[in-house]
C-alpha cells in the first residue's frame, strides 16, 4: 500500500503549523532551557516527531519506524564512519607527540600577537575544521592563543569568530554531504553555491579579526600580511568547493593561507610587535626548534591524509572502488510506500560504498600513518578504541537527529512549515540563513542544522519559484555564523581557555558579531536569489534520469597540480622556517 503525505492535517494552515513546529520548538527549549545533552534532546524529539507524523498526520507507524531507521543508518554510514575516521587520525598525531611540534612550530613563526591571531585561529583552526571539526579546532587553537600569552577572554573568542570561514567544509565536507543528501541536490552544485558566498566573507574575516583584537588603527598597520592571509584562504576556497568538490576546501585554504602567510612573513616584517597590556605569562616555549625531518614527520599525517581524499576523489578511482565494493539496495518497506504531495513515489535507495567512502580513505591514511609518527599498531587501537568511546554521544546524536529529519521529511512536516515559510514570497532568500543559524545555534552543529531544514529550504525556494540550491546552500552560510554562540561551542571554547564559569561573557563577546555576519550574508543571498542568478550552479536532481549537467571538472590533473602546488609549498616554508638547534620537548598526551 501507499501512503500519501499531507500539508494540512487540520485544514486550517496555523493550527497544522502549530502542531508541526512542537518538535523543532521543543529543541529550542531542551537545549537552551532545560539545557538537556545533545543526544537526549535528539532521540525525545525524534520520538515526539514520530507521535506527530502517526497521530496527526495518519502516516502508518510502520513507515514512521522505517522513515527514523533509514535516517539512523544514514547517520552511521557513510556520516559517522567519516566523523570517526577522521577524529582517529587526529588523536593518533597527538598520542605520538608529533602534535606538539606543529604546535610550537606554528607559534615560533612570529611573535606579533595579530599575525599569531591570523596564523593559528583563521588559518591553522580552518585545518583543523577540515580534518577534526566537532570542536576540536576552537578547543586546539584557544589552548594554544592562550598559551602564548593571550588574553583567555580574546582566544577563545576570536577563536570562536575564526571558526565561522571554514564550518561549511568541516569533517571533510560533511555538512554538504548531509545536506545533499537530505534535499535531493547533488554535492557539488551546493558545494559550489556556498563556494560563491563564503570567500566574500573569508576576504574580510582576517582584518576583522585583527580589529576585535588590536583596534582598527593597529590592524591597518599589518594590512599586507591580511591581506595576504584573507586573500589566498578565499581563493583557494572558493577554487576547491568549486572544482574540487566540498572534502577538502577547509584543508587545502587553511594550508594554503598559512604557507602564503609565512613566505610572506619571510620578507616583511611589522614595524613595531604589538601585544596586550600586562597579558599572562606565555605557558608554550617558542624558542624549540626542530629539524626539517622532525617537522615533515609531524605534518606526514596532514599530508597522507590530503593524498588520500584527493585520490579518492578522483573520478576514474572513485569508479574503480564502486565497482569493487558498493551494496545498492532499496530500503525494504520504505522505498515508493511514500507519495509525495506532487504525486511522485518516494524512493528510498541506501548506498554502502564501504570502498569508495571518503571515511575508508582517511582510515587507510592513518594505517599508513600509525608508523611513520612512532606507534606501533597495538598503540593504535588502543587510541581507536579511546575515539569510539569519546565519540560514543555525538555518533548516538547524529543517527537521532538524522532519524528525525527524515521523519519529518517523510511524514510531510516539513512541507507544512515550508507552506507558511513561502508566504514571506519574495524575501524569503533573506531568510533562508536564519533558519541555518537557528538550526546551528540549536545543535552546535552545521551537519545537524542541515539535516533539519535542508528539505524545508528546498520545498520553499521550490514554492516561490527560487532555485533550490540558493536556499539550501544559504542554510548551510548561513550557520557557520550560529557556531560561534551556540551552548556547545561557548562551552568548549570556555574550557580551552581557563573561562569555565565565565560562559556568558564569552556569549556577549560573540554575539553581536554573529549578527553582523548574519545580516550580512542574508543580504548576499537575497541578491543571489534574484540579481545575480548567473553565479548559481546548473544541475540535475540525484536520481534523474536526465545527464547531469554539472561539469565534470574533478580531473586528475587538477588534483596532481592542487597536491603538487601544497607538497612544494609545505616544503619552502619548513626549509626556509626551521632552525638548525635541535630540542624536543617533553609531549603531553
Amino acid at each position: 500500500m501507499v501512503w500519501k503525505q499531507v500539508i494540512d492535517p487540520f485544514n486550517s494552515i496555523a493550527l497544522s503549523v502549530l502542531v508541526a513546529a512542537v518538535p523543532i520548538l521543543f529543541i529550542f527549549w531542551a537545549l537552551i532551557i532545560r539545557k538537556m545533552k545533545g543526544y537526549q534532546a535528539s532521540l525525545i524529539a525524534t520520538g515526539l516527531a514520530m507521535i506527530i507524523a502517526i497521530l496527526v498526520y495518519g502516516m502508518p507507524i510502520k513507515l514512521a519506524l522505517l522513515s527514523a531507521a533509514h535516517g539512523a543508518l544514514y547517520g552511521l554510514f557513510p556520516i559517522c564512519w567519516l566523523v570517526t575516521m577522521a577524529v582517529f587520525l587526529f588523536n593518533v598525531t597527538v598520542k605520538s607527540g608529533q602534535f606538539e611540534i606543529i604546535k610550537h612550530f606554528m607559534a615560533s613563526i612570529t611573535s606579533d600577537r595579530r599575525l599569531q591571531a591570523l596564523l593559528i585561529a583563521f588559518s591553522f583552526g580552518s585545518f583543523l575544521e577540515g580534518t577534526a571539526g566537532f570542536g576540536a579546532p576552537v578547543a586546539i587553537t584557544a589552548a594554544m592563543l592562550v598559551g602564548l600569552g593571550f588574553n583567555p577572554l580574546y582566544a577563545s573568542g576570536i577563536c570562536l569568530i575564526a571558526n565561522t570561514a571554514p564550518v561549511a567544509f568541516g569533517s571533510i565536507g560533511i555538512p554538504i554531504t548531509v545536506a545533499s543528501q537530505v534535499s535531493g541536490i547533488p554535492e557539488l552544485p551546493i558545494s559550489q553555491m556556498v563556494g560563491r558566498t563564503l570567500p566574500i566573507l573569508s576576504i574580510m574575516l582576517p582584518f576583522y579579526l585583527v580589529s576585535i583584537i588590536a583596534g582598527f588603527k593597529k590592524a591597518r598597520e599589518i594590512w599586507p600580511a591580511v591581506l595576504v592571509s584573507g586573500i589566498s584562504f578565499a581563493f583557494l576556497q572558493y577554487f576547491s568547493s568549486n572544482f574540487l568538490g566540498p572534502a577538502l576546501p577547509d584543508v587545502i585554504a587553511g594550508l594554503g593561507s598559512i604557507i602564503c602567510l609565512m613566505v610572506f612573513l619571510r620578507f616583511w616584517k611589522p614595524k613595531t610587535i604589538w601585544r596586550f597590556a600586562n597579558e599572562p605569562a606565555a605557558t608554550i616555549n617558542t624558542d624549540i626548534s626542530y629539524t626539517n625531518g622532525q617537522l615533515i614527520r609531524a605534518w606526514s599525517p596532514f599530508i597522507v591524509l590530503t593524498i588520500m581524499v584527493i585520490a579518492w576523489g578522483i573520478q576514474p578511482i572513485k569508479d574503480v572502488l564502486n565497482s569493487a565494493g558498493m551494496t545498492q539496495f532499496e530500503f525494504p518497506g520504505l522505498h515508493n510506500a511514500i507519495q509525495g504531495e506532487d504525486g511522485n513515489l518516494l524512493p528510498k535507495i541506501f548506498k554502502f560504498n564501504y570502498f569508495s567512502a571518503a571515511g575508508t580513505a582517511i582510515l587507510i591514511a592513518a594505517l599508513v600513518v600509525i608508523p611513520l609518527v612512532g606507534l606501533s599498531y597495538r598503540e593504535g587501537a588502543q587510541v581507536f578504541g579511546a575515539t569510539l568511546n569519546q565519540l560514543r554521544f555525538p555518533i548516538l546524536t547524529i543517527a537521532a537527529v538524522l532519524g528525525f529529519a527524515y521523519i519529518l521529511n517523510d511524514s510531510g512536516i516539513t512541507l507544512t512549515l515550508a507552506e507558511v515559510l513561502a508566504n514571506t514570497g519574495y524575501l524569503f532568500p533573506f531568510f533562508a540563513p536564519v533558519l541555518g543559524w537557528l538550526g546551528v545555534f540549536i545543535t552546535g552543529s552545521d551537519t545537524s542544522a542541515n539535516a533539519l531544514f535542508s528539505k524545508l529550504q528546498y520545498a520553499t525556494a521550490q514554492s516561490i519559484g527560487v532555485d533550490p540550491v540558493v536556499t539550501v546552500a544559504a542554510n548551510i552560510s548561513g550557520g557557520v555564523v550560529g557556531k560561534m554562540i551556540s551552548p556547545q561551542s561557548i562551552a568548549v571554547a570556555a574550557a580551552a581557555g581557563n573561562l569555565v564559569g565565565k560562559e556568558s561573557e564569552l556569549f556577549r563577546f560573540t554575539v553581536k558579531h554573529s549578527f553582523y555576519m548574519l545580516i550580512f550574508i542574508c543580504f548576499i543571498v537575497l541578491a543571489q536569489a534574484y540579481a545575480v542568478k548567473w553565479i548559481i550552479p546548473v544541475y540535475e536532481m540525484l536520481g534523474s534520469k536526465k545527464a547531469a549537467t554539472v561539469p565534470d571538472l574533478s580531473k586528475g590533473y587538477i588534483y596532481l597540480l592542487v597536491l603538487g602546488l601544497l607538497l612544494a609549498g609545505i616544503a619552502i616554508s619548513v626549509l626556509t622556517t626551521a632552525k638548525k638547534k635541535v630540542q624536543t620537548p617533553d609531549f603531553v598526551n
